[in-house]
């Protein structure tokens, strides 16, 4: 069973997205974490994932506990289900953690189209859980524009950009390097939290653009300097 210092908890890891992620960081060799409001349900998607990869070290727990495991949490709930989970969350969260904030505001949350965005009062979904989240732990967000069926498919491969935006360039930092674990995928500094209310609406433009050509296109961007580009 993986430690607080080394597994990566997933809340909501049994949608798709979440799903997909414990997929490919499971098959690069780090320990994960799969949280869910049921235990059994964390159970079966941890079961999954561990008959689809060999030495798989992925455990499955309630939310709550999941978020205990790893000092980088990734949350990866529906947008209706985001307020709910960050209430749930708010004992359990510690003051040195990091959120990394993946939800999105469509329409889709609520019975709507996919390809249509949400207003949301505070401007942005990770905006919305950093004024949620206990004091100390800083919300990052990240990993609109993957997606998550192609994730799912450890035989096709990625090559594209994770636009990564939070307060400080540190914590952008740690979260990058626990992304760039899963291969094909570069993360790109793209400012602060703010600019999560640009990024989130890239999803619905994507969904719109992959459903007309029927396929599972990215971002990627070009013109970065070449090695470190996250200097």
């Amino acid at each position: 069973m993986a430690d607080r210092a080394d597994a990566i908890p997933i809340l909501g890891g049994t949608g798709a997205l979440g799903y997909g992620l414990a997929m490919r960081w499971a098959a690069a060799g780090v320990p994960v974490v799969i949280g869910s409001r049921a235990a059994d349900r964390a159970a079966e998607a941890a079961e999954r994932v561990r008959s689809s990869v060999a030495n798989a070290d992925v455990d499955g727990a309630v939310n709550e506990e999941a978020v205990r495991r790893g000092p980088i949490a990734f949350l990866t709930v529906p947008f209706r289900a985001q307020s709910e989970t960050l209430n749930n969350l708010r004992e359990a969260l510690e003051p040195d953690q990091l959120l990394v904030d993946c939800t999105v505001p469509m329409a889709a949350a609520v019975s709507g189209r996919a390809t249509r965005s949400l207003g949301v009062w505070q401007g942005s979904a990770a905006q919305q859980a950093q004024e949620m989240v206990p004091d100390g732990v800083s919300v990052i967000s990240a990993l609109h524009t993957v997606s998550a069926p192609v994730l799912a498919d450890l035989g096709a491969g990625l090559d594209e950009d994770v636009l990564v935006c939070g307060d400080r360039r540190a914590d952008k930092a740690r979260v990058a390097a626990l992304v760039e674990r899963i291969e094909g995928l570069r993360c790109v500094n793209a400012g602060t939290l703010e600019m999560a209310r640009i990024v989130e609406q890239l999803t619905p433009m994507l969904i719109s653009v992959n459903t007309r050509y029927k396929t599972h296109a990215g971002i990627r961007l070009t013109g970065l300097p070449e090695g470190d580009h996250w200097a």
